[in-house]
């Protein structure tokens, strides 16, 4: 299965693929686009622009793109739209302009997963973080999946619970098949 993790920041989401991958073994992670950009020399922001976010979106569906049949992606391209639409300069972000791509990289995927943001908030999350900005980008990756405005065609799966609890959700899923 190809499998993508979707969430905002400090919700748990490596922590989850990291348990996943010593589960299921024969399966290749794929690291997040910040961290392959950053690889390559992209120097971000403080705090990160839209077009840093446009650039990241861009990695997610390329990342994306590679064929291999068994791969956890540590983020996809609906987690940069939720970025997008959520940041201060969203009015310059043409969410119409990315549907198709998006749409027809998510669709070689066969199953995310969103790891929301849960009440009470089970990572602890420095005080330096925007707060307002997290909880609006899982609103938005909330919308994104649950109204699914995208047309995405992909089952999304959306974990709770402590993280054994959360791997049990999705090792019963790929189980499955």
């Amino acid at each position: 299965m190809r499998i993508a993790f979707s969430g905002s920041h400090r919700c748990g989401k490596t922590s989850l693929i990291a348990a996943v991958s010593d589960e299921l073994g024969s399966y290749d992670v794929v690291d997040e686009p910040y961290h392959q950009l950053e690889e390559d020399g992209h120097e971000f922001s403080h705090p990160p622009s839209l077009e840093d976010f446009v650039a990241q979106l861009e990695c997610s569906l390329e990342l994306i793109g590679d064929n291999a049949a068994e791969v956890l992606f540590d983020r996809c391209p609906v987690d940069f739209l939720g970025y997008l639409l959520a940041h201060d300069d969203a009015d310059g972000f043409e969410l119409d302009a990315w549907r198709e791509r998006v749409r027809a990289a998510v669709q070689t995927l066969d199953l995310i997963v969103f790891v929301p943001i849960e009440e009470p908030d089970r990572i602890k999350v420095p005080r330096s973080e925007d707060l307002d900005f997290r909880a609006d980008v899982d609103a938005k990756l909330k919308w994104l999946y649950d109204d699914d405005p995208l047309c995405l065609g992909v089952e999304v799966l959306t974990v709770d619970g402590k993280r054994r609890e959360r791997l049990a959700q999705v090792l019963a899923r790929v189980s499955r098949g």
